[in-house]
C-alpha cells in the first residue's frame, strides 16, 4: 500500500472541551481537494461527488453523521476548496459552552454588556467575517438562540451584546450535528425555518461499520501518523489483526480507531502490530453474563400441566384423565398431593365444580 497517496492529516481531538477552547481558528488547508480524507468505498465516493459540486459554492451545508465520523475534517475540506480558503475558518462546539454564555461567544460583547465584561470581545461571526464558521452539534442550541440565528443568516447582520448598532457579517455557515434534526423538528426542539436555512445542502456522513472496506485504508494512515508522532519504526500490522478490525463494528467510528492505533503503537515493543495488542477488542466482545434462568422442576413442570388441563376441561376431570393419559384414581391422587403441597391448590379445588 502506498501511504504517500494520504496526506497529512490531524484528527486528534480536545479530550474535553472548555468555552475558551470551543472556539478555534484554523489555518487554511494547502493542496487539492480533500487530499486529507481517507476512503475510498462507494459510501465516501458518494459524498465526495457532494462535496465536489458545493464545495465552490457559497450554500450553507449542513453534515450530520455519529460521532467520530469526521463532521469537521469534512467542513474544513469544504472551505480548504472553496473560494473562501484564504480566509478564516471558525469553529463554535455549540455543546461545550453553557447557555448563559453562548450568546457572548456567537455574537461577542461590548465592555460592561454584564458583569465582568471588562473589555470588548469579538464573538464567532465577526472571527468569521468573509471566511467560514463552523457551528459544531448546532442540535444543541437553545430554542431562543436558534431564532437569533437565523435572524443573522437572514440579514446578515448581528449586533453584539450591549451595543445597539448592528454591524454587517459575510460568511459561510457550515453545521453539523450527530442528532436526527428533522426528528428534533418533528419534537418541537428545533426550528424547521433555520433548519431549511443552514441545510441548502445536506451530506449524511456512514459510520466506519458501513465501510468497512476503507478500515485497512485508515489503519495505514494513523499507524504513519502516529508512529512518527512517537517516533517508532513499525512494519505494519498482521493480517489476523487487521482482519478482526475489519470485522469490528465501530461504535466509536474513526475516532475510535484512531485511539486504538494509537495506543498500539505505544505498546508494542516490536515492529509489528498484532492482535493482542488491542485488549479493547477483548473487553468489548466480552459481554456481561446473563444470570441463568431458574428451571422448574420435573413435578412443577406436571402440576402445571395437570392443572391447565383441568382448567381446559372445567374441572370435568374424567375428561381431563383421558386427555392426560391416567386414570381418574390416579388424577384423583396427584390432586390430593398436591394439595398438601400447596395452600393456593386447595383453593382452587374447593372452588372448582366437581366432576
Amino acid at each position: 500500500m502506498n501511504l504517500a497517496q494520504f496526506g497529512d492529516l490531524d484528527t486528534k481531538t480536545p479530550d474535553g472541551p472548555t468555552p475558551a477552547d470551543a472556539t478555534r481558528r484554523v489555518s487554511p488547508c494547502p493542496g487539492p481537494a480533500f487530499p486529507y480524507i481517507v476512503g475510498d468505498s462507494a459510501r465516501m465516493q458518494s459524498v465526495y461527488a457532494v462535496m465536489k459540486k458545493v464545495a465552490q459554492a457559497d450554500a450553507n451545508v449542513c453534515i450530520e453523521g455519529e460521532n467520530g465520523t469526521g463532521k469537521e475534517l469534512i467542513a474544513q475540506a469544504l472551505h480548504a476548496s472553496g473560494s473562501r480558503r484564504d480566509r478564516p475558518f471558525v469553529t463554535l462546539d455549540c455543546a461545550a459552552i453553557p447557555e448563559g454564555l453562548m450568546e457572548s461567544q456567537i455574537f461577542g460583547h461590548v465592555r460592561g454588556a454584564f458583569t465582568g465584561a471588562v473589555s470588548t470581545r469579538p464573538g464567532v461571526f465577526a472571527l468569521a467575517h468573509t471566511g467560514t464558521l463552523f457551528l459544531d452539534e448546532i442540535g444543541e442550541m437553545a430554542p431562543h438562540l436558534q431564532a437569533k440565528l437565523l435572524r443573522v443568516i437572514q440579514t446578515r447582520e448581528f449586533t453584539m451584546v450591549g451595543a445597539t448598532q448592528p454591524r454587517r457579517v459575510d460568511v459561510r455557515i457550515i453545521t453539523a450535528t450527530n442528532r436526527d434534526l428533522r426528528k428534533a423538528i418533528a419534537e418541537g426542539r428545533f426550528r424547521e425555518d433555520l433548519y431549511y436555512r443552514i441545510a441548502v445542502v445536506h451530506i449524511n456522513l456512514p459510520t466506519l461499520r458501513e465501510r468497512t472496506e476503507d478500515v485497512p485504508l485508515l489503519i495505514a494512515h494513523f499507524l504513519r501518523l502516529k508512529a512518527a508522532e512517537h517516533r517508532k519504526t513499525i512494519r505494519g500490522l498482521t493480517s489476523r489483526a487487521i482482519e478482526a478490525l475489519v470485522a469490528y463494528t465501530w461504535p466509536g467510528n474513526v475516532r475510535q480507531l484512531e485511539n486504538w492505533v494509537e495506543q498500539a503503537v505505544v505498546l508494542t515493543d516490536g515492529d509489528l502490530i498484532d492482535l493482542s495488542h488491542f485488549p479493547q477488542m477483548y473487553e468489548a466482545r466480552r459481554a456481561p453474563t446473563a444470570a441463568p434462568v431458574p428451571r422448574p422442576r420435573l413435578r412443577e413442570m406436571e402440576k402445571r400441566y395437570i392443572l391447565e388441563t383441568l382448567e381446559l376441561t372445567r374441572w370435568n376431570r374424567a375428561q381431563a384423565a383421558r386427555l392426560l393419559g391416567i386414570s381418574v384414581r390416579g388424577l384423583q391422587y396427584k390432586l390430593q398431593r398436591y394439595l398438601g403441597e400447596d395452600k393456593n391448590v386447595a383453593g382452587i379445588l374447593t372452588d372448582a365444580r366437581p366432576a
